[in-house]
């Protein structure tokens, strides 16, 4: 049974209201973001609220929404949101204080909503990431608990 139905069968039996956090972890290329997109697209057909973003682009505008005061607004309507999906995280680093708006957002949805995160790295150099070993502990306490860890080794589909 591939990774799609797994999540296709998971999705039918309301999966998402268990707020389980998935994580795709694995190489570049080997369709993390792919899966995420389809896993999305299935929740939006048994309608869900579902929202993609990159890691980095929602860090930025957490950053924004912190500048102009509206930081609480739009964790709110983060935390509305069925399933967010955040890819690609682990590409791009952001400072402190972007790290501690993400874990903050991914705080406020624990157990309350779903949330999927694809990575290219593993769970021990997140703290290349969010720069602070406490922090990443805890945020990995958090987002592992009842996770769904689905491990995308081998070579990259673009390089076949």
């Amino acid at each position: 049974m591939g990774y799609l139905s797994i999540f296709k069968n998971r999705v039918k039996a309301r999966w998402l209201h268990s707020c389980i956090l998935s994580h795709e972890v694995g190489n570049s290329g080997t369709g993390k973001t792919h899966l995420a997109i389809a896993i999305g697209v299935l929740a939006c057909e048994q309608n869900y609220r579902v929202i993609f973003k990159t890691t980095a682009g929602l860090v930025n505008e957490l950053v924004e929404a912190k500048q102009e005061r509206r930081l609480t607004y739009l964790i709110r309507q983060l935390k509305r949101v069925d399933l967010l999906i955040l890819d690609e995280l682990g590409y791009i680093t952001f400072d402190l204080a972007g790290a501690e708006l993400l874990f903050q957002m991914l705080a406020s949805r624990y157990e309350t909503a779903s949330t999927l995160v694809t990575s290219n790295l593993m769970f021990s150099e997140w703290v290349k990431i969010f720069h602070d070993k406490s922090l990443t502990a805890a945020l990995l306490d958090r987002i592992t608990h009842r996770a769904l860890v689905l491990n995308m080794t081998g070579t990259s589909f673009r390089q076949r």
